[in-house]
């Protein structure tokens, strides 16, 4: 099924939107993640762990659905299709897996929010708290390869074309 030139627009809108803002968003929770390893203001690192909880359930946990799930529509209704292309495959062999990823590590942001809502982050918690940095790291560095691969395209065609 191929989409109606205005419908394919709004698809493709919608999946920048939703791209973008995912990688957006991680780039905030990354920024939020490294000011948790200082040790200031008590106050301040307790705010910013609760913000990177709520970030991950209310912006980035729903924007890592809406990407993957825009990116099918548009690859089953325009001639770019989902392994046609190499480009397209491998965007979404990476984007599929990281939504998966996402939601096994909204456990650690959990901990750590409650640990310091309670108070203060544990001395054992330090290896939660680099772990937030070296995760939000690898997500933005897929996010920021998805979308070269998005803008460049590169050429090639895989085995499983079909003929025009």
């Amino acid at each position: 099924m191929t989409l109606a030139p205005s419908a394919r627009r709004f698809v493709i809108v919608c999946h920048v939107l939703a791209s973008a803002g995912w990688a957006g968003a991680v780039a905030v929770f990354l920024v939020l993640a490294i000011a948790g390893l200082s040790d200031g203001e008590p106050l301040t690192l307790r705010a910013v762990y609760v913000a990177m909880d709520l970030a991950t359930a209310w912006i980035i946990v729903p924007l890592s659905f809406a990407a993957p799930l825009t990116g099918l529509v548009l690859g089953l209704g325009t001639r770019w299709g989902l392994f046609r292309h190499y480009w397209v495959a491998i965007k979404l062999v990476m984007t599929l897996p990281s939504t998966g990823f996402l939601l096994m590590h909204t456990g650690p942001i959990g901990a750590a929010a409650s640990f310091s809502a309670g108070g203060s982050l544990p001395q054992e918690a330090a290896a939660l708290r680099l772990q937030l940095v070296v995760d939000a790291g690898a997500a933005l560095a897929v996010l920021v390869v998805a979308t070269c691969l998005a803008v460049y395209k590169p050429a090639g065609v895989t085995p499983f074309r079909m003929k025009d």
